[in-house]
């Protein structure tokens, strides 16, 4: 049985990395734990709460002020202090460009883990734009054992920079997202939705309209 580790902070991330937890977790040739670091601590745990993600490892890593220095060294720190050195994984699961992206793939790098980097090979060719997400996407294909690439063209800019082993195209896990999310929402009545998610503020949205028109459009697919 392998031991994974997915790892991940912002609310994205999370979204991203859903269905992919759902997945691994139901084959049993897979032994999966989860990380947060909670760069997004709020709209991260509405996403948790969504897809009922449960997470063994909360580092709750923002503080006021914080540089963008700090927040990586901490980061580096903390993952590997508080959940590699305690357990021992043979992947790490990242997912996109954060700043949790890059220090994740370090620290497993430092750890001789295997990393595998979702949504990679995107590029803007601009180490500065955007700043600081492109130079954490070109850092962690460096550092990753697999690549799982949502275009054509991702893969290609991973040739382009000598990156040819272990890269797929797959195409992008926010699709599967949505239709778990609509499966989620086609199923469950509208006052359950509410008591069950009462934290997130549907006020910012037309969310009855949206609840109509996801049920109205799940039938038809």
């Amino acid at each position: 049985m392998k031991k994974v580790l997915f790892v991940f902070g912002t609310r994205p991330e999370a979204i991203k990395m859903a269905p992919l937890i759902k997945k691994i977790s139901e084959d049993n040739h897979f032994n999966v734990k989860i990380a947060v670091t909670a760069q997004h601590r709020e709209m991260l745990d509405q996403v948790l709460n969504f897809f009922e993600i449960r997470v063994d490892y909360d580092l709750d890593i923002m503080k006021p002020n914080q540089s963008l220095h700090e927040l990586t060294a901490r980061l580096v720190s903390r993952i590997t202090e508080e959940i590699l050195l305690k357990e021992s994984f043979d992947f790490v699961f990242v997912q996109g460009d954060t700043t949790t992206v890059l220090a994740t793939s370090l620290a497993a790098f430092y750890q001789k883990i295997k990393v595998i980097h979702i949504e990679a090979g995107l590029r803007s060719d601009d180490m500065y734009s955007p700043f600081p997400e492109e130079m954490n996407r070109v850092l962690t294909s460096k550092l990753s054992f697999a690549h799982f690439c949502p275009t054509k063209n991702a893969q290609q800019n991973l040739s382009k920079e000598g990156i040819k082993e272990n890269v797929f195209v797959v195409g992008n896990t926010v699709i599967d997202a949505l239709i778990i999310g609509l499966k989620k929402i086609n199923s469950t009545d509208e006052q359950t939705m509410f008591e069950k998610f009462k934290n997130i503020d549907f006020s910012k949205k037309n969310y009855f309209g949206y609840l109509s028109q996801t049920r109205k459009f799940w039938k038809t697919i």
